[in-house]
């Protein structure tokens, strides 16, 4: 049998399973008060959302779209709020085209534990890249990810196709 190292789970398996410290506040919370980009691998920010790839992705380049106030569902964001996730996530689909080129996307919303959400308190929008092909018996069999290149340099391309965005906006 071969063995695939896959050493960046570790952190997965080893960090607490629960989002919300005792004073409240997710994970993702955390990391849009944060001023340590780089390191949580935030990828852009807005007025009321910000864009951070997935530590634990389902697929390379598997980005999130999170609105900075903790809400758990879509009826507590403001108008504005939901109209900028919104654009944001066209912004990501637009990144991850220039940048990763892949032939469609997965896009969507884990409302509750139920229907699959690992951080329930906090709304967040999944952007996965999809290319032909690469379904394979990794996912199904061994429940793993390959991902072809390190999140750090991932995040750093789609820094860069996004702030080419803002530049292009007149």
């Amino acid at each position: 049998m071969e063995v695939l190292h896959a050493p960046w789970r570790i952190d997965y398996i080893l960090a607490p399973k629960n989002s919300v410290e005792p004073g409240g506040d997710s994970l993702f919370t955390r990391i849009g008060q944060s001023g340590e980009d780089e390191a949580n691998y935030v990828v852009g920010r807005g007025r009321t959302c910000y864009a951070v790839l997935n530590a634990f992705p389902y697929n390379g380049g598997h980005l999130m779209v999170v609105p900075y106030r903790q809400v758990p569902d879509f009826d507590l964001l403001t108008d504005p709020e939901l109209l900028e996730l919104m654009q944001w996530v066209r912004r990501c689909q637009r990144a991850l085209r220039e940048e990763m080129r892949p032939d469609g996307f997965n896009v969507g919303v884990n409302l509750g534990r139920i229907a699959g959400a690992g951080i329930v308190e906090h709304l967040h929008v999944h952007i996965v890249p999809r290319w032909l092909g690469d379904s394979n018996f990794m996912p199904v069999i061994a429940g793993t990810s390959v991902l072809p290149e390190a999140l750090r340099e991932t995040a750093g391309k789609l820094r860069t196709a996004l702030a080419r965005q803002n530049d292009a906006t007149p």
